[in-house]
């Protein structure tokens, strides 16, 4: 007998445990068992389908037995399965699991699977659900004290809030890890990285003023920055925009990226400080 087939064996056991009589309990732990042999077979099948909702009707079971937190992890299975086949149907799994976990107390794993459900829409390309449940994530990792994934999820969301031009949102979330991460000996090395993220968002508002104002508070707030080359990149930047010098800002990133290459985050907002520069060049020319 193939694999799907000893699954739908299985499964009609179950099926035929449910609808028959028996006492209470038992019943919904023979089903489960039952449920949970045909979905292994499912997933063994690659019938993710078939596996996906064999494991919702093991969860199903967990749940008759009040069994929340093997609930939980039935669902999150079904979630693995659907990821191969649909999106929607993992995230609401997923989503189901955290519901639960949640009831029971056990955030830090409900964190863990905010972040694959922001995961999920990031890798549907919905910037937008994807920084909201990166930032659920952060919340709960911050309150389990899990500060390095609470980082991680923050960044998300300040690097979407980036991408749809909400750089002050960009801003306040680079500035306050950075401030974390100075009183922490272990990330004190990315405080620079963090302050430059900050700083090309200031950029990409085009104040110089307020980037001017951004730069003394990063020296406040680390003395050594005003040593490193991502200090230097800005504040060159500043003057170059200042000056409405396309070229010189052409330069200066040109020479930084040769010695440390930039992500395609920070190159994508470069360019468009660039173009606003371009712009405001053409908008000079057309006034003289």
């Amino acid at each position: 007998m193939d694999l799907a087939a000893k699954g739908n064996d299985f499964e009609k056991k179950a099926e035929k445990k449910l609808n028959g009589w028996g006492i209470f309990g038992s019943k919904y732990e023979d089903a489960a068992d039952l449920f949970d042999k045909a979905a292994n077979n499912f997933k063994l099948a690659k019938s993710w389908e078939k596996a996906g909702s064999t494991y919702v009707k093991l969860g199903q079971c967990h749940l008759k037995l009040d069994s929340k937190h093997e609930a939980a992890s039935a669902y999150v299975d079904a979630a693995h399965c659907y990821k191969k086949t649909s999106t929607t149907e993992a995230i609401s799994c997923l989503a189901q699991a955290v519901d639960m976990l949640c009831d029971i107390g056990r955030i830090s794993m409900a964190a863990r699977y905010f972040k694959e459900i922001a995961e999920l829409y990031e890798s549907d390309a919905n910037i937008e659900k994807s920084m909201e449940y990166y930032d659920k994530a952060a919340d709960f990792f911050q309150n389990e004290d899990v500060t390095t994934s609470a980082n991680q999820c923050k960044q998300k969301v300040a690097e979407f809030a980036a991408q749809l031009e909400k750089y002050q949102t960009s801003i306040d979330i680079y500035e306050e890890i950075a401030r974390q991460s100075l009183k922490n000996n272990l990330l004190k090395y990315g405080v620079k990285g963090h302050l430059l993220n900050a700083g090309i968002c200031h950029l990409c508002k085009g104040d110089v003023v307020a980037i001017t104002n951004a730069l003394e508070r990063y020296q406040e707030m680390d003395p050594t920055f005003s040593g490193t080359r991502e200090y230097k990149l800005l504040v060159d930047i500043a003057a170059a925009i200042d000056e409405e010098d396309i070229a010189k800002f052409t330069d200066v990133v040109k020479e930084f990226d040769s010695m440390t290459p930039l992500d395609s985050w920070k190159t994508t907002l470069l360019l468009r400080v660039k173009e606003k520069l371009k712009a405001k060049e053409l908008e000079e020319d057309d006034l003289t």
